[in-house]
């Protein structure tokens, strides 16, 4: 059986969008991870699609800093230890219809989707350094 979840490091051109980013939170992001030289929130992605779960802010500061990589926490997203919800109020959005705005390059507004997991995830630090290469 495929373990529901793994660290990789995925070729940043390889992620799909599912919501947009604010361009003022992405600048900020930037220069922390700039500043630090370390990127220490691995985003999580779906394994079978490559849409990104959580993290779109983080993504575009690293393909702002000109990473080729990013860290990821990979998730089979139709297990049950992901769950997705709104940030504001409304009704429950499937994760089909995630998958499927990704695919077809049709974002929700930023901060629409929040997704949750069930499963502790431990500590993972990579040096900026790495993402560039």
């Amino acid at each position: 059986m495929t373990p529901s979840f793994e660290f990789r490091l995925v070729p940043i051109g390889q992620l799909r969008i599912h919501e947009k980013v604010d361009g003022s939170d992405v600048r900020a992001l930037a220069d922390a991870i700039l500043k630090s030289g370390v990127f220490s929130d691995p985003i999580w992605v779906s394994r079978d699609s490559w849409v990104i779960l959580n993290g779109h802010h983080r993504v575009e500061a690293l393909r702002r800093l000109g990473a080729k990589r990013v860290p990821a926490w990979v998730f089979d997203y139709h297990s049950d230890i992901v769950h997705v919800t709104h940030w504001r109020r409304g009704h429950p959005i499937p994760k089909s219809e995630v998958v499927r705005r990704g695919s077809e390059g049709r974002p929700f507004p930023p901060k629409t989707t929040r997704h949750r997991i069930t499963v502790e995830l431990p500590a993972r630090s990579t040096p900026l350094a790495q993402l560039l290469a």
